[in-house]
């Protein structure tokens, strides 16, 4: 299992300062106790300076990770990437955060976000031809559309994982060369992709497939309802609107088992995406809650 972060995840808004230290603190240390294996630096993650977050990571397995961020001089801040082998699989794990050059970024004094694109292509293509990697991860802690061109666009990425807007959960989307990810929103989800590697080619959506196949099994028993009507109705009007419906309903189960057949055999590249929910009916860790309760005591505001 690999666990990966896509930033914004320290801080809740911009505007917090120092007394949010404490729980930003107790982020990374899970994080890092948790197993996740890096985490892109996000807007909300620069609340306390780049000083603060390479202070609390240093001599981490968290690694904090952006492509694209640099200092006045123009020297990285942070990696560009990490690679680790997951199951005999070689992964590369880029980040990037936002651009600076067209102001909208609220970025500390003396970061730059570079532009994105370039920082992107660079940095796969050394992961692909001199780390060898056979998969690349994206992690993107920018807005929404600048995800979606990174995916259109970033050649040898084959998942992208957003964060930035608080979207929360939703499907996965091929746009272009990649697929993009929503991981969900600010720890009330866990976002858990499950792929097989086997054959070649482009990723198939099996969670599309299944949900061809379960709207595909509910538009046949739709079709045998209308079929066991047309046995027992006499009049001619309803009858011809009984057979359109019929006819509507044909052609919309040919189209969903285009679309499950589509996907291809399971045994091939596939990704399913799924939540697992993180409400009341998951237990706490009683050492973890007593922890969060000292930064966030049960009935304050932040709890």
């Amino acid at each position: 299992m690999l666990a990966l972060d896509a930033g914004n995840a320290l801080f809740k808004t911009l505007a917090e300062g120092p007394e949010a230290k404490p729980r930003a603190e107790l982020l990374l240390e899970q994080l890092d106790a948790q197993g996740y294996a890096a985490m892109a630096v996000g807007q909300r993650d620069l609340v306390l300076g780049v000083d603060f977050l390479k202070k609390k990571t240093k001599g981490a397995k968290l690694k904090l990770v952006s492509a694209n961020l640099v200092d006045a001089k123009g020297q990285p801040l942070f990696p560009a990437s990490v690679v680790t082998t997951v199951g005999g699989l070689k992964v590369g794990i880029l980040g990037v955060s936002p651009e600076s050059a067209d102001g909208t970024a609220l970025l500390p004094a003396g970061v730059r976000g570079l532009p994105l694109g370039p920082a992107v292509t660079s940095e796969v293509k050394r992961l692909r031809q001199k780390e060898q990697v056979s998969l690349v991860v994206l992690l993107a802690a920018v807005p929404y559309v600048e995800a979606v061109k990174l995916a259109q666009g970033a050649e040898g990425v084959d998942f992208v994982v957003q964060s930035h807007d608080g979207r929360g959960v939703g499907m996965a989307q091929r746009q272009g060369v990649s697929t993009l990810v929503p991981p969900g929103e600010r720890g009330r989800q866990v976002a858990k992709l499950e792929l097989s590697m086997e054959g070649n080619g482009p990723f198939a959506d099996l969670s599309e497939a299944n949900r061809a196949r379960e709207s595909q099994r509910m538009v046949e028993a739709n079709i045998a309802r209308v079929q066991e009507r047309l046995k027992t109705e006499k009049g001619e009007d309803a009858r011809r609107s009984l057979q359109e419906t019929l006819t509507s309903f044909e052609a919309r189960r040919d189209a969903l088992a285009r679309t499950a057949a589509a996907q291809g055999p399971a045994t091939g590249r596939t990704y399913q995406l799924t939540y697992l929910q993180l409400g009341a009916d998951v237990a706490s860790d009683a050492a973890v809650q007593k922890q969060v309760e000292r930064v966030e005591p049960p009935g304050s505001a932040g709890h």
